[in-house]
């Protein structure tokens, strides 16, 4: 998957789990939980959607480096290139 494409999953698992959020305007540099009204369950949900739609486990430890998405991005990078 290209960056763009990982970019455009995670805005998409994102609208699934909070539909009512405009994520048009997503500033890539910041916190999504200060762009978004994501609570720490949406943020769990998010997690086990990466899990299940592209088979990528994010141990807790790792939760800081999806903070925004650029750093989803670079963290789901090498974990999805061969998708």
């Amino acid at each position: 998957m290209t960056r763009e494409a990982i970019g455009q999953a995670i805005i998409d698992i994102i609208r699934d789990i909070v539909p009512d959020e405009d994520c048009s305007g997503l500033d890539g540099d910041r916190n999504l939980r200060d762009q978004l009204d994501l609570d720490s369950m949406d943020f769990l949900d998010i997690v086990m959607e990466l899990r299940k739609k592209y088979g990528v486990e994010v141990p807790e430890g790792d939760y800081p480096k999806l903070a925004t998405l650029n750093t989803c991005i670079d963290y789901l990078s090498p974990k999805l290139a061969a998708k």
